[in-house]
């Protein structure tokens, strides 16, 4: 199975505050990780270094062989912070961000109303984002990333705020989304942290814990994951 990313001993430093220390790891692809840790245990920082968004002090980092800059067409990355348009509906959300990318010239997009579906929510649903509970404003941003088809995805505290229904509702629909057919033939690859490792249970296949920047400890559902390099 090939690596769909990979960290090779890599730290984020801000000023004297080291968010990641010295991390290295590998998943591979079509594995699912979980990644549990207090606040500023380093569970963000890792997961917007994955994606481009934030550059490593030292280290480097890989998406399937290249930087993460070269493979933004293939991963997705959702915040924590559902990132929509208040006063838009979820289409017109989805079409809006949907353009960014066609004026970057990505082939990646799919189709809005599919992802609203995919998510159980109604494309033809009128009501603005200011009129969603947290529940749907989490499956609207869920179907955000969705419909750039993503090898790889990146999920931030996904169950935040959600109530357990709706949390449970989240995870079956992240099983579901490792079965679809991707054109390149990779399996899907997804990378969540949490802080409430008994809703994502049921997709761990590896759970790591981070201790100040660094992994503390690592479970292994799956006997073939790669084995994370030293992290200290």
């Amino acid at each position: 199975m090939p690596i769909a990313a990979e960290l090779h001993a890599v730290s984020r430093i801000y000023g004297t505050f080291a968010a990641l220390r010295n991390v290295s790891i590998a998943f591979p692809a079509g594995s699912c990780t979980v990644i549990l840790g207090e606040n500023g245990a380093g569970k963000s920082t890792l997961l917007r270094l994955l994606s481009g968004l934030t550059t490593p002090t030292r280290g480097t980092i890989s998406i399937f062989g290249d930087t993460p800059q070269k493979n933004r067409g293939r991963l997705a990355y959702m915040s924590h912070a559902p990132m929509l348009y208040e006063e838009l509906t979820a289409l017109e959300n989805l079409k809006y961000f949907a353009s960014l990318h066609r004026d970057d010239q990505c082939a990646c997009v799919g189709s809005p109303e599919m992802a609203l579906r995919a998510v159980n929510l109604d494309p033809n649903l009128t009501r603005t984002v200011s009129q969603y509970s947290q529940g749907m404003r989490q499956r609207a941003s869920l179907a955000r990333v969705l419909q750039t088809d993503p090898e790889i995805l990146l999920l931030d505290e996904p169950f935040s705020n959600l109530d357990v229904a709706s949390a449970h509702q989240m995870v079956e629909l992240l099983a579901d989304f490792r079965t679809w057919p991707h054109h390149s033939g990779n399996p899907r690859t997804i990378l969540l942290t949490t802080h409430q490792a008994h809703l994502a249970e049921p997709l761990a296949e590896t759970t790591l814990t981070m201790l100040n920047g660094q992994i503390a400890s690592r479970i292994d559902r799956n006997p073939a994951s790669t084995p994370a390099g030293p992290t200290a």
